[in-house]
């Protein structure tokens, strides 16, 4: 017969069993939730900053890639010999490309340029008009026609259609970045009642009911923006009005007091005044405001008929001429021809259409009479777009257009290449001692506590130090790339050590004790059999050093690669600028042409970023060893 006593301890054993593992069993869940929370976590965290370099990457394509391209206009090009070789001494002669250019250097091919300008639109008079047709080719179009003369003179005394580069507002504009263009298709038969000068414009249909429509909602944005301005005009002046109560109280209370002194009392006049003409000020603005709010809902109230340089300007396409519009009715417009009509006849719903630019032209640099006439070539077909190979073999230039990275690239070329040099002997040699050679005492601490601390300076400080050192003390040219590779070295060299030390590191004892075992000496153990094995990874540490050094700006500002270099250095001494430092002066450029440059050059500094790490990375995997 079983103990009752046994029965029970082994019931009490089988209870607790259970409450345990229902313990487990709940703590399990807690952990997995737990488990699942910290993963979700994690993942979100890496989408969020894959969106947010996504976010980076796309705002910089979508402003540089445009920047690929360039506008060109084909224009006919007398190349005149009286004006290019009037004595005859070029035509017939064995004269190298180099000697042409120097025979032409006088030559004006801007005269030639221009007269196939003044071909195309002969009826362009005066000179505001004419100073404004030839702004839509390029400066560096000269420089085009006598590189062009130059490679072929046979090309004096003949004509021919030539592609010459356009000017950054017209290149702007032919890629939508300065006004947007939107095309209306009527649905009248509209006639012309002249082909230049003032027209007017009849529609059999309701065609101009919006442009009506366009100007009214544009005239009552301004009036709203006048409402809003002319109620923050009213508080401002009733701010005025309390603290003019205030300093008028206080005045009194002043001058009424025993210890009021003349130069508090005369400070507080002094700001009364101050007030007082601030508070004029603030009514004539008020009372212009007021009656500029008064003619707009007026205008707005008799209906808008008129147009002006602050409104969207409207254009009409129609007989191989522009009109800019001027006045507006349901079925008929005036305004003055941009470019002239071929014929008054009736144009059908198909051969003729409406152009809206919503941009003022106030607020543009490419003005409305401009507009017309690229926009008359590229009908013709002589606007085109082509890929930009002067971004890559120009260097900087003030004319957005004829800007380029090629002086930027062979000068971080030069730096890079001397900063390797540098760096990769410097810090493999210091690695290598400190981990394999120096005793460890408290000097050799110190040291690698001061590299430590190095990697984490500013690299501002480096770009002192070699202000103060190299140039001043030293006297290296400033603005090159030498003095540029030393300051980069002096901060590249605590990344390398520290990567290359952390390469020895990982090479097993067993390989050292192997080699010291079959007799190899301690430096042919090193440069033998362990350098080998950690190769990998000083090479993966170089890269990264060199392309931190790649993309640095500050320390360079102030050794003098800030400077405006033109011509392309051919040395290591010759004055030069690096990828960064350009992209910093373009951003500073106030063109439009500039913004596009920016965002393409960092493309390529990124691109370039990008290759050397995966350069690390593919080092690193075909020439590492895992043990």
């Amino acid at each position: 017969m079983q103990s009752p006593f046994i029965s029970s301890a082994s019931t009490e054993s089988s209870m607790s069993d259970a409450r345990a593992i229902d313990l487990v069993n709940a703590s399990l869940k807690r952990r997995y939730a737990a488990e699942r929370r910290f993963k979700l976590l994690g993942l979100s965290a890496v989408i969020l900053g894959l969106s947010f370099v996504l976010l980076l990457f796309g705002n910089i394509i979508a402003q540089g890639w445009t920047a690929f391209a360039q506008t060109y206009i084909q224009l006919p090009v007398q190349f005149d010999a009286a004006e290019i070789d009037p004595d005859g001494t070029i035509a017939g002669s064995d004269l190298t490309p180099e000697a042409i250019a120097k025979e032409t250097l006088r030559v004006n091919f801007n005269k030639l340029a221009r007269n196939g300008l003044k071909s195309e639109f002969p009826a362009v008079s005066g000179r505001r008009e004419r100073r404004a047709l030839y702004h839509l080719i390029s400066p560096g179009a000269p420089q085009q026609l006598r590189q062009m003369v130059s490679e072929d003179p046979s090309l004096i005394g003949s004509e021919r259609s030539v592609w010459l580069l356009a000017d950054d507002d017209v290149d702007m504009f032919m890629k939508g970045r300065s006004t947007p263009v939107d095309r209306i298709s009527p649905e009248g038969t509209a006639t012309p009642s002249a082909a230049s000068g003032e027209v007017r414009i009849s529609s059999s249909s309701a065609d101009f009911d919006l442009v009506r429509a366009s100007l009214t909602e544009h005239l009552q944005r301004q009036a709203d923006q006048h409402s809003r301005e002319l109620e923050r005009l009213e508080r401002t002046r009733a701010e005025i009005a309390d603290q003019r109560a205030q300093l008028q109280a206080r005045l009194e209370q002043t001058a009424d007091s025993d210890a009021g002194s003349a130069d508090v009392l005369e400070s507080l006049r002094g700001r009364l005044e101050r007030l007082d003409d601030r508070e004029d000020d603030v009514v004539r603005s008020i009372e212009r405001t007021a009656a500029e709010l008064t003619e707009l809902e007026s205008t707005i109230a008799a209906g808008a008929e008129n147009l002006d340089d602050e409104m969207p300007s409207w254009l009409v396409r129609i007989n191989g001429g522009l009109v800019k519009l001027q006045t507006v009715s349901p079925t008929a417009v005036t305004g003055e021809a941009l470019v002239p009509l071929t014929s008054t006849a009736a144009a059908a719903p198909q051969e003729w259409e409406l152009l809206e630019l919503p941009v003022p032209e106030t607020d543009r640099r490419l003005k409305d009479q401009q507009v017309a006439w690229v926009m008359t070539l590229d009908a013709q077909g002589r606007v085109e777009k082509r890929f930009n190979t002067l971004f890559f073999t120009n260097g900087s230039s003030r004319e957005p257009e004829l800007a380029g990275i090629a002086g930027a690239l062979m000068g971080s070329f030069y730096t890079l290449l001397l900063t390797l040099l540098f760096s990769f002997p410097i810090a493999v040699g210091t690695a290598v001692y400190l981990e394999e050679f120096a005793p460890k005492n408290r000097l050799t601490d110190l040291i690698e506590v001061n590299i430590n601390n190095l990697a984490a300076v500013p690299s501002i400080v480096f770009g002192l130090l070699g202000l103060a050192v190299f140039i001043n003390f030293f006297g290296v040219p400033r603005s090159t790339p030498l003095v540029a590779a030393m300051v980069l070295t002096l901060m590249t060299l605590p990344t390398i050590i520290i990567a290359s030390r952390a390469a020895l590191k990982s090479v097993p004892p067993s390989i050292r004790e192997a080699a010291l075992g079959v007799g190899a000496s301690p430096l042919q153990t090193q440069v033998h059999h362990v350098l080998p094995l950690a190769l990998p990874g000083m090479l993966t540490g170089t890269i990264i050093g060199m392309a931190q050094a790649l993309g640095e700006t500050a320390p360079l500002l102030m050794i003098g690669m800030i400077a405006f270099i033109v011509d392309i250095p051919q040395g290591f001494t010759d004055p030069a600028t690096v990828l960064p430092v350009q992209v910093f002066l373009w951003a500073d450029s106030p063109e439009r042409g500039f913004v596009e440059r920016t965002s393409a050059a960092i493309m390529v500094l990124l691109a370039f970023l990008i290759l050397m790490n995966l350069t690390a990375v593919l080092l690193r995997r075909r020439f590492e060893r895992r043990w």
